[in-house]
């Protein structure tokens, strides 16, 4: 997450969530849910579980299916036929094309032309460095579902500082996470079940899903910040999905988006007119967001350009009156935490 204008508070280090809801105890869609009101301010507290009860018949709930890799992986760093490192880590952090990703390579300064030996069956080779990034080109012997296949079998999901020791990649996938490409779990829709998703469809409330892969948030350098135009990430929505959603609209009736990826892809089609392709779209408070006229979020960290985004729906004042009740009242942050309903 990268620091832009946005909003300022103080987080307790104890409100990180550390661990998966279900080693605290808890079904994914048992967390706490911050429903917050966006033109009153109101706030009422309650359960994921009961999302249901906030949404009317006809109103559309899309959600981004994109499948989280296990996006470090470490290699054997060469130059010519000189092994430099037996072992450097590397962090995926965008998809360039089928054999091409940029990738942070962690405290090593690797040179164009440099090998990365992932394993007997996997090599990469340093092709070029992003401009004004630590971020390197990289280019793998493996392409398409060949090398997502080795990536599964030999990568680990990204971690950061507040998640205290690792978890298997199944705990940052979504039950509906089906097309690999996140390099972060696209993790507003955690909660979600298959339980509540059917609950949903019986009271007549859409589901629909999209697709935008997540890149490297966070360059583990605060020397280097991506603002949101830096962090270009790949979606593509159907036809019909975006049909369903004009359709919805035309109806009266809301469409909710799950995530900040969602906003970001939704509002990029209605801004270009194109269903897929790349998006660096920045969204706050100026930005009038013609798609989403909701949006089902976790809690962001301060400072985060996720809140940026957050107060093109509700205004700052109301935001942070709304976090400040959240910390108070206990709730929890990041990718394990709470939900915040915006409606």
């Amino acid at each position: 997450m990268v620091a832009t204008k946005a909003l300022d508070f103080y987080l307790p280090e104890e409100l990180n969530a550390s661990l998966p809801p279900e080693k605290r105890g808890l079904r994914r869609d048992h967390v706490r849910m911050m429903v917050l009101d966006r033109t009153t301010g109101e706030i009422k507290h309650d359960r994921f579980f009961h999302l249901a009860n906030y949404l009317q018949a006809g109103d559309l709930v899309i959600l981004n299916n994109s499948r989280t890799i296990p996006a470090v992986l470490h290699a054997e760093w060469r130059r010519n036929t000189i092994q430099l490192a037996p072992k450097v880590e590397v962090r995926l952090a965008r998809r360039r094309g089928e054999d091409t990703w940029d990738a942070l390579v962690v405290a090593n300064p690797v040179k164009a032309g440099d090998i990365l030996q992932f394993s007997p069956e996997l090599a990469a080779t340093m092709i070029g460095e992003k401009e004004n990034s630590p971020l390197k080109i990289i280019q793998f012997t493996k392409k398409g579902p060949d090398l997502f296949n080795i990536i599964y079998a030999l990568g680990e999901p990204v971690r950061y500082e507040y998640i205290e020791q690792p978890w298997d990649l199944d705990y940052y996938q979504t039950v509906f996470a089906s097309h690999p490409g996140s390099v972060e779990m696209p993790s507003a829709g955690r909660a979600f079940s298959w339980e509540l998703l059917f609950k949903l469809m019986r009271k007549d409330i859409q589901v629909e899903y999209i697709q935008l892969h997540t890149g490297l948030s966070y360059l583990l350098d605060d020397q280097w910040h991506q603002t949101p135009e830096e962090n270009e990430e790949e979606y593509q929505i159907s036809e019909q999905t975006m049909e369903r959603i004009l359709q919805t609209k035309a109806s009266g009736k809301r469409v909710i988006a799950v995530g900040t990826t969602v906003v970001r892809a939704l509002e990029t089609a209605a801004k270009n007119g194109a269903l897929s392709g790349m998006t660096n779209l920045y969204i706050d408070q100026h930005y009038p967001l013609k798609m989403a006229d909701g949006i089902i979020t976790g809690l962001h960290e301060p400072k985060a350009s996720h809140l940026d985004m957050l107060s093109a729906f509700v205004s700052e004042k109301h935001l942070l009156q709304a976090y400040d009740q959240a910390i108070e009242s206990r709730y929890l942050w990041h990718e394990f935490g709470d939900m915040n309903l915006i409606l």
